[in-house]
């Protein structure tokens, strides 16, 4: 055994002690963290506009401050982005993370000093429970790929500022430098198929042991790799042993990404965005991922279905129940506050806290009140797979409204793997996995208000085609699970099979 596998053994449990005693303090540390919080943002211009000097109790907490999107905090960040001091926390970011908006274009979300260990040990800790649950410490004595943004850094207002997984680069620690691939100057080219091809030069002949990425990013790498060599991943790295994955649901993804790795490793998924690290996998052997409740963030939930409301509920971890869906809030040290993050969860367990993520607030489909989410689709899909044997490579679901009653429906874009022998059969079994779990889409169909769902067949690398016409191919960019108008349909007619 070498030294790093050999010295990781012993930080690993270590870390994993920690992370299990901080199950049974989960509400202790999240009540220890608002008080911080505050403490330090009374002397913000956010806190004194909010009167933080009156705040000390949750109660008031959310009587002082409102629950708000990025747009809604735009003009705090407007004023950081001009050089300002304590506008949202003491001093200035020492990062600002570049990311993709929706309505709001760029969003530049602040990362402080104390918030940048969020980010940075949350990561290095799913590794270590890893190992200490499994006793697999070999991996850290091979070569490990990051497929992330460039770490090339610009300045905002002095600041540096770039996509998140190219500032935590520069934070990897010096012992896992010489293990790190692709090279800096390979993972600073922004073009991602050139990028992509410099990355199987650079990793095809190394001791590959574990990767790392968003799940369609690894799928085109181990597609590219297998169109260099005609071998299966394990094949050409046989000590390839673990798979970090996060982003987006792993379940539609994992039948394909597995079948070209061809054999089993252990698959480790982590919940980490622009405005923090919120859980990952402490065990192979439970559903759901661990809430990160002692690392500077104060969660709040809201009912998914008040999340628009003008007064909606909130809930401090205490009042969470299982099997709920909750729209995430945010409060943080980098001076984030009520801030939703347009994700949507449901905890599978409270001791310990943990919980799978169900999608975004903002894709849906309700064109005839039926509120269909992602988690409904991805998992109508998936099981109609797997009763199929059909392997899915990408899809998403936009409503079809045409004029007169029963005539409109949803329609799906799927690209196949391998094509259902028989595609009426195959929408048939999608549609009655997807009314079994949504009653509202179950009475339209049931009403004839809505026709059961039409399959659209997009070619193959029909979904990377559209990404690369619209400029965000690679980089964090996912196509979204299903949206409420036909934007994304209209864009994908092109790339659907005649």
């Amino acid at each position: 055994m070498q030294i790093k596998s050999l010295l990781a053994k012993p930080f690993a449990n270590y870390v994993y002690k920690s992370v299990r005693k901080g199950m049974a303090t989960a509400i202790e540390d999240q009540e220890n963290i608002l008080k911080e919080l505050l403490k330090t943002g009374r002397t913000t211009e956010f806190g004194k506009e909010h009167q933080f000097q009156n705040v000390s109790l949750y109660e008031e907490y959310i009587q002082a401050v409102p629950v708000r999107d990025y747009e809604q905090f735009k003009p705090y960040i407007e004023k950081i982005k001009e050089g300002r001091h304590n506008i949202l926390w003491k001093g200035k970011p020492i990062y600002l993370a570049k990311t993709s908006g929706t309505t709001s274009g760029v969003k530049y979300i602040p990362i402080s000093k104390e918030s940048i260990s969020n980010h940075i040990n949350t990561a290095r800790n799913a590794l270590l429970c890893y190992i200490a649950e499994s006793g697999n410490s070999q991996f850290t004595n091979g070569k490990m790929i990051f497929l992330s943004g460039s770490p090339e850094l610009d300045r905002v207002g002095g600041i540096p500022t770039g996509r998140l997984s190219g500032i935590v680069n520069h934070h990897i620690p010096q012992y896992l430098r010489r293990n790190q691939l692709p090279s800096y100057e390979t993972n600073c080219i922004e073009d991602w198929e050139t990028k992509l091809d410099k990355i199987v030069a650079e990793t095809i002949q190394q001791d590959m042991s574990l990767i790392s990425g968003i799940p369609p990013w690894m799928q085109m790498y181990f597609d590219r790799l297998h169109q260099r060599t005609g071998k299966k991943i394990k094949d050409i790295f046989p000590n390839f042993s673990v798979l970090v994955h996060g982003g987006v649901n792993f379940e539609p993804y994992r039948n394909k990404l597995f079948e070209s790795i061809g054999g089993q490793v252990a698959a480790i998924e982590t919940f980490p965005a622009s405005e923090g690290f919120m859980a990952f996998q402490d065990s192979q052997k439970g559903e759901g991922l661990l809430l990160n409740t002692n690392s500077g963030i104060f969660f709040e939930f809201i009912p998914a279905g008040e999340v628009f409301s003008s007064n909606p509920t909130r809930l401090s971890l205490k009042d969470v129940k299982v099997g709920e869906n909750y729209a995430l809030i945010i409060n943080n040290n980098a001076g984030l506050w009520g801030y939703n993050i347009g994700d949507t969860v449901k905890f599978v367990s409270t001791n310990p806290y943990r919980l799978v993520v169900t999608g975004r607030i903002k894709h849906f489909i309700s064109a005839f009140g039926e509120h269909v989410i992602g988690e409904e689709v991805e998992y109508s899909l998936i099981k109609a797979a797997e009763e199929e044997g059909v392997h899915i490579t990408e899809f998403t679901v936009a409503p079809m409204i045409t004029q007169g009653e029963g005539k409109s429906y949803h329609e799906w874009f799927i690209e196949f793997e391998n094509k259902p022998a028989d595609m009426s059969r195959f929408a048939h079994k999608v549609d009655q996995h997807l009314r079994g779990k949504n009653i509202y889409y179950d009475d339209l169909i049931t009403g004839n208000i809505l026709l059961p769902l039409h399959i659209r067949t997009v070619k193959k690398n029909g979904f990377i085609d559209y990404m690369k016409s619209i400029g965000k191919l690679g980089g964090q960019n996912k196509v979204p699970r299903l949206s409420n108008d036909r934007k994304i349909a209209v864009a994908l007619e092109k790339f659907v099979e005649s």
